[in-house]
């Protein structure tokens, strides 16, 4: 991956050539997902200047019967079935001057052969693939938002087609990474990971057999690592509250494709309903994403302070609030700043959040849960939260989960005591009772607990989650430890990170990451790709970045079926137990 190469200038480089070689009026047509991908990448005005007057969707545009003649319909679409389906009607019924067809991955014989057949009117201009079957969020980062992301969890039995569809779906992902980067990789998946290793398995026949021809790129010194690893080996990242600011908006408000969407918190001005945060188009998000939420606050507060001095203004802005007031006191810094607007706006809405939610309370205790050691001092600190009011029950659930994977061999008793302890302080904490999920046949908290210990519990996992296996984690615990904790809130470090060390050092082992097939590491490779079945979070894409900023000599990417924050990683356990539950087989 040259540093061009990256992902976002990867798919943009793409969507340039589709565009920019195309003259006169164009309408670009979609579908539900690369409406997604573009949309993370490039912008209404961008569009606009390339003479793109219109966007529709693909479903919607085959129900209308208006001539656009003087239009020419620049098609990007996935390869399914039903966009081939949706393609021969619009063929068959012409409504524009010209077509141009893009597919963002790989199109079969008999899709090149139906398009052709469809053709009668000899409109086709074009007919290519650009491979970009995935969501670039960030240069090292992409998701492919697969919607019913809780089936990794089920057993192959409980749901073959949709655990197939999943499967398919990961590879034409990570296949079309490659292709954008004209490489080809070794694979290494985890091996207590069943989808992981069908997955290994299903890309290694694409690239190597399937496929090959299309794969054989040029031989570099060290073939890139494709490694794919199980969201279930760290299940504790994604149950944590966030201190650095992708990832805190992520977890308390929400990010969607790069867009944040504040009408479910509150009133705002019609421009800010929907802020996008995007490294790309963004230079303060680009310099404070990975930032600690203090520092944030001081970096906005520089930037108002510039302003007053501008404006000859001498208010004393001490507090988050004090800049929102001024934000909407001087229109004429909104016109300015604009951009820093949205963030006074993001940063006043997350303290809220926090204040109300005595989430630094909670957080530390996180914390103490993820990193240290200490069985009777953090059964003492959940139950004095569980007591606390002011905690809400969602928060009190994650500490209980923290524990019990924390503690599963150690404790039994304590951690019925929490289970009590909830049932206590709410109702539907009752054994009997049943923890809401989306309307459906609802779960007991403690058999979403027993769940998640099943699924994603020591016995279960390859990873050394806690460090209580690894000498060279308990000195840098004591180094940290003799230094001062440099952020109480920040000191949890995902697997992940780990991950990226023993790749760094080649230590990864081949008995916990075998390799598929034939094809092994020569040497230390400079390129990674890490996959994660079942979603990333953005404390790993940080991680990420910052493992790329040391200069290690390897560039890591980072993708997911999904980018997860603790609502929703906690929503797939409780849909994945449902099923199993009420399937006949036994989980």
């Amino acid at each position: 991956m040259k540093e061009k190469m990256v992902l976002v200038s990867a798919v943009r480089d793409y969507i340039n050539r589709m565009l920019q070689d195309i003259s006169g009026m164009k309408m670009l047509i979609l579908d539900s997902q690369t409406v997604r991908i573009v949309s993370v990448v490039y912008s209404q005005s961008e569009l606009l200047q390339k003479e793109v007057f219109l966007v529709e969707l693909v479903d919607s545009i085959s129900k209308s019967k208006e001539s656009m003649s003087h239009l020419k319909a620049v098609c990007f679409l996935r390869p399914t079935s039903d966009n081939i389906q949706h393609l021969r009607w619009q063929l068959a019924n012409t409504r524009f001057g010209e077509y141009h067809l893009f597919f963002s991955n790989m199109l079969k014989d008999t899709q090149i052969h139906i398009l052709a057949d469809s053709d009668e009117h000899e409109v086709v201009q074009q007919v290519q693939e650009f491979f970009s079957d995935f969501v670039a969020l960030d240069p090292y980062h992409f998701t492919l938002n697969i919607p019913s992301n809780h089936i990794y969890m089920l057993p192959a039995v409980v749901d073959p087609s949709g655990l197939q569809h999943f499967s398919d779906r990961v590879v034409d992902g990570i296949a079309a990474v490659f292709l954008a980067m004209k490489r080809r990789p070794v694979i290494r998946y985890q091996r207590t990971s069943d989808i992981a290793k069908r997955i290994g398995q299903e890309i290694a026949k694409l690239m190597y057999q399937q496929e090959s021809g299309l794969f054989d790129f040029r031989r570099t010194e060290v073939s890139p690592l494709l490694l794919i690893v199980d969201r279930r080996d760290d299940p504790v990242t994604p149950l944590l509250n966030q201190w650095t600011y992708q990832a805190m908006v992520h977890e308390l408000i929400g990010i969607k494709d790069n867009k944040v969407d504040l009408r479910s918190i509150g009133k705002f001005p019609k421009d800010q309903e929907e802020i996008v945060l995007s490294s790309e188009q963004d230079a303060f998000f680009k310099a404070n994403m990975y930032e600690n939420f203090g520092d944030i606050g001081m970096n906005i507060k520089r930037l108002v302070d510039d302003f007053q001095q501008v404006a000859k203004s001498n208010q004393n802005i001490q507090t988050v609030e004090d800049m929102a007031k001024f934000v909407d006191n001087y229109p004429e810094y909104r016109k300015m700043h604009g951009n820093v607007s949205k963030h006074v706006t993001l940063v006043t809405e997350m303290n809220k959040i926090v204040e109300e939610g005595k989430l630094m309370l909670v957080s530390e205790t996180e914390q103490e849960l993820a990193c240290n050691g200490g069985q009777v001092a953090a059964f003492e600190a959940v139950m004095k939260l569980l007591n606390n009011e002011s905690v809400s029950d969602f928060d009190s659930q994650r500490l209980v989960m923290l524990y019990a994977l924390r503690y599963e061999k150690e404790s039994p008793v304590q951690l019925m005591q929490l289970f009590n302890k909830l049932a206590s302080r709410s109702p539907k904490y009752k054994p009997g009772l049943r923890l809401q999920s989306c309307g459906k046949k609802l779960l007991s908290f403690k058999v979403i607990v027993q769940f998640l210990l099943k699924q994603a519990g020591v016995d279960k996992r390859t990873g050394d989650l806690y460090g209580k296996r690894d000498l060279l984690n308990i000195a840098r615990n004591m180094a940290r430890g003799l230094k001062g904790v440099e952020n109480v809130y920040t000191q949890h470090q995902p697997l992940l990170f780990q991950i990226m060390e023993s790749i760094t050092k080649g230590r990864m082992r081949d008995v916990d990451y075998p390799f598929v097939g034939t094809h092994f590491q020569q040497g230390r490779p400079q390129d990674v790709l890490i996959f994660v079945v079942g979603g990333t979070t953005y404390e790993e894409c940080r991680s990420i970045a910052l493992q790329n900023a040391s200069n290690s000599g390897i560039r890591f990417v980072l993708g997911g079926s999904t980018v997860l924050d603790s609502k929703s990683f906690l929503k797939d356990l409780e849909e994945a137990q449902r099923i199993s539950r009420s399937s006949t087989s036994v989980v």
